[in-house]
């Protein structure tokens, strides 16, 4: 338990932050301001600024985030009016920190009630020095000034020019998009690295690789290099389908056509029937034929990366033709799951595992619901249809109103997982 709780970690971790470290990369090329990148979840343990960006460790090691500029309204509930803050001044007098977290220990200041305050386009803040109404004073902001939250975690101020929505339509849809493209990333680096741990990589061809002594198809004449054409009267271009057709047959009378050096012959094979799991399926004791060179191991990851792909658009597509069901869908305790099973396979289980959860993620995320990747670059391109800036306002009512409707799915997916995996 203890493994597949580290591995689930790691895994989890992974997945999510090479997805925001998409959005920090292409956030930062389009000069937009990072103000946070956390690993973890929770409370904070460590934290160091630098060039800008507010880097955290939170106690719950799962997963992390990133908090770009003006997609995040926290300094304003922060710094509202009636809000005891210390302020720190450089040379110029211009403040330079902010700090709202009640620690005055953290640095020694100008003690100010506050009044109110523009961190935004006029930077600057004002009200009553040492909480005496008698000296209202406005002090100017310096562009990166910090804020000291709470926890004592200091994020630098977002001005108006660093903000998200100030960059490029292009380079906002790029930041967009970067998370989802970071798993795809990631999904076919794992299944190529995957090629090169396997012995040989299956060329799914319809060609033998080696016979089983002693097996069915041992003993019907079948030799490797022999390329099966035919199960009974179903073509048989690929393993996928030869294997398919005859693990349908346990036990049966099945004719077998196959090529050997240009001439084509028919035999009769019975299926060993193999009890796999519930079920029973066919076997005649012959193996895939496989491959060692470097060109296709990698193709071997990509052919991976492509099925696992059309697989997850399949599933997707049946849902919306079939109706929804919360059996298609799994969260955190389905991943848990899924990683104790992948883990009982070892090394190459949790890799392949990792790389069809990357893929179903970056996928996922580019569905156009709001709140996920996906709606908001569809709010993109309705903002590139009309050319001009969705209102704020509207924008933040749709995004709210997506992430509570998946906060509730996730609720209703998370209880389904619980009884799925761990009641029934």
């Amino acid at each position: 338990m203890i493994i597949t709780i580290i591995t689930f970690i790691l895994v989890f971790g992974i997945l999510v932050l090479v997805h925001e470290y998409g959005h920090y990369y292409f956030a930062k090329r389009a000069g937009i301001l990072v103000r946070e990148f956390s690993i973890g979840m929770g409370p904070k343990i460590w934290w160091q600024r630098k060039n800008g960006t507010t880097y955290t460790v939170r106690i719950l090691p799962v997963g992390g985030y990133v908090r770009l500029a003006g997609n995040d309204d926290e300094d304003e509930e922060e710094l509202r009016p009636g809000t005891p803050v210390t302020l720190q001044l450089n040379d110029q007098d211009e403040v330079v920190a902010i700090n709202a977290s009640n620690k005055s220990t953290l640095f020694q200041g100008i003690p100010l009630q506050l009044v109110a305050s523009d961190l935004t386009d006029g930077l600057w803040i004002k009200g009553y020095v040492n909480g005496d109404e008698g000296q209202l004073k406005q002090y100017p902001v310096n562009h990166d000034a910090v804020v000291v939250e709470h926890d004592g975690t200091q994020v630098q101020i977002a001005p108006r020019d660093v903000q998200f929505r100030s960059a490029s339509l292009p380079a906002r849809m790029m930041t967009n998009f970067a998370g989802p493209m970071n798993n795809f990333i990631l999904s076919l680096v794992v299944f190529i690295i995957l090629g090169f741990t396997l012995a040989g990589v299956p060329t799914n061809s319809n060609q033998i690789g080696k016979v089983d002594s002693g097996s069915a198809a041992a003993q019907a004449g079948l030799q490797a290099g022999d390329r099966i054409t035919r199960v009974n009267h179903t073509r048989t271009n690929n393993w996928t389908a030869l294997s398919t057709n005859l693990s349908d047959k346990p036990g049966q009378r099945v004719k077998v056509t196959y090529v050997r050096k240009g001439q084509t012959k028919t035999v009769t094979v019975v299926p060993k029937t193999v009890k796999q799991g519930k079920q029973k399926i066919g076997q005649i004791g012959i193996r895939e034929q496989t491959q060692t060179g470097f060109k296709e191991r990698i193709m071997f990851g990509w052919q991976q990366f492509v099925q696992a792909g059309t697989l997850i658009f399949a599933v997707l597509g049946h849902m919306f033709t079939h109706g929804f069901s919360l059996n298609d869908l799994g969260g955190p305790v389905a991943i848990y799951a899924g990683t104790s099973q992948a883990t009982a396979l070892g090394v190459n289980g949790v890799l392949n595992f990792l790389a069809l959860l990357s893929i179903n993620l970056g996928i996922v995320n580019l569905l156009p619901i709001p709140a996920l990747d996906g709606g908001k670059l569809l709010l993109n391109i309705i903002e590139a249809i009309i050319r001009r800036p969705i209102p704020e306002r509207a924008e933040g009512i749709v995004t709210m109103i997506g992430f509570m409707i998946l906060l509730v799915l996730m609720i209703l997916v998370t209880w389904n997982d619980i009884q799925r995996y761990f009641i029934r």
